[in-house]
């Protein structure tokens, strides 16, 4: 019997997909999963896998490859789309689509399949990683593409005739669309559609409200080796616990939310509320060590390529050529950062306290006012007329 890997979260969206490949292509269908760090019920998916008559269910772990392979690469490029989102979904999905071949390698699949909507951007980002590591050897089944389902209220009809559990949210009413993953969270539709609704608070599922956070201040230090976080505190932690903690810490402080209108990869605007409270302490814990060890010239071509470097991450194009040049380009002089950043965290509220590193990029003496002998201040009526001289063409 051919078979087909479908990514699979044990939702009502990816199980309605289930019974429809079942339906439509004949096929045995095996149930992926990735555990990236996601709000995760083993025994749910397994439930409602077997419920629907799936013999093979994979739940693999990816939490710590996840952070350390996809995600610090991104912080240490301070990737930002459109000045505000941080990227969390867009990052995701390349590592999915990549274990997802490798399992349909393993059992012979002739199809690999994914619940993203043919609207959004998920599609592109999932089908970039399929071609990348299927060659165009497996076939990609795109349901939403194909099937004649419009609707939530469509698949809500489908999932009673064939009696596949419908979630609710917090109100009773079905849920919201929502994605997680260790990194963050986005929240999706219903009322958040109309950008004049205000998003209501019990959205919010890792990150409390700046009102209703601690009345007193939390203190944490992150530590940087080549770039890289590598402990908390002066404590040596994995990469995924690194994250762990400080979405810990960040969330319980009010920190990391974001409510935004992005311009999605299919020329469609898209409202959306994101949590990433670990992600936010990072980018600007990573920007204030490379303050202090990256010279001028390197930290002004990193935020030059940024922007672009970004947008390849939100349309999908992880695995492109262009992606991993400017990765190295980012990572040039990475093994110069290291030391660690104090933070202050309150009500919403990051303050920058300490930088501390043996770099030598920042120097005490040479930025004194006190007077000294290493900066000779002749030398900068010099540089002006040098610098007036060779621009002497720009000016009007």
């Amino acid at each position: 019997m051919k078979k087909i890997v479908l990514a699979y979260s044990g939702g009502l969206d990816t199980s309605i997909i289930l019974r429809w490949l079942q339906e439509n292509y004949k096929a045995e269908v095996i149930a992926y999963t990735s555990d990236i760090g996601q709000l995760i019920n083993r025994k749910k998916i397994i439930q409602n896998a077997k419920r629907l008559g799936v013999k093979k269910i994979i739940i693999e772990n990816l939490k710590n490859v996840f952070v350390k392979e996809y995600v610090f690469p991104m912080i240490r490029a301070h990737a930002v789309y459109e000045g505000t989102y941080l990227l969390g979904t867009s990052i995701a999905r390349p590592l999915i689509a990549k274990r997802q071949i490798a399992v349909a390698k393993k059992y012979n699949a002739f199809a690999v399949s994914h619940g993203a909507t043919g609207k959004g951007n998920d599609q592109v980002r999932f089908e970039l990683g399929y071609a990348y590591f299927g060659k165009g050897k497996i076939k990609t089944i795109a349901p939403w593409r194909e099937w004649k389902l419009q609707s939530r209220a469509d698949l809500i009809k489908y999932a009673k005739k064939n009696k596949i559990p419908i979630p609710k949210d917090k109100k009773g009413a079905p849920p919201f669309s929502v994605d997680d993953n260790i990194f963050h969270t986005s929240t999706e539709g219903k009322i958040l559609e109309n950008p004049k609704n205000s998003a209501p608070e019990f959205i919010f599922q890792r990150t409390t409200s700046p009102e209703k956070a601690p009345n007193k201040p939390a203190f944490i230090s992150i530590n940087f080796k080549n770039g890289n976080p590598i402990g908390v505190n002066g404590k040596k932690l994995n990469p995924e616990k690194i994250l762990t903690k400080l979405n810990f810490i960040a969330g319980k402080n009010g920190i990391g939310r974001v409510d935004l209108v992005e311009n999605r990869f299919l020329g469609i605007k898209s409202r959306g509320v994101y949590e990433t409270p670990g992600g936010t302490l990072l980018i600007h814990a990573h920007r204030a060590i490379e303050s202090v060890t990256l010279d001028k010239d390197t930290m002004h071509k990193k935020d030059l390529i940024m922007p672009r470097y970004a947008e390849l991450i939100y349309n999908g194009y992880w695995y492109s050529k262009e992606r991993f040049k400017l990765q190295k380009i980012i990572d040039q002089k990475r093994n110069k950062v290291n030391g660690s950043v104090k933070l202050k965290l309150y009500k919403g509220n990051i303050t920058i306290l300490s930088r501390i590193t043996k770099s030598t990029a920042y120097s005490m003496k040479k930025v004194s006012f006190e007077e000294n002998k290493t900066f000779n201040k002749s030398n900068v009526e010099r540089f002006i007329k040098c610098f007036i001289f060779f621009k002497r063409n720009f000016f009007h």
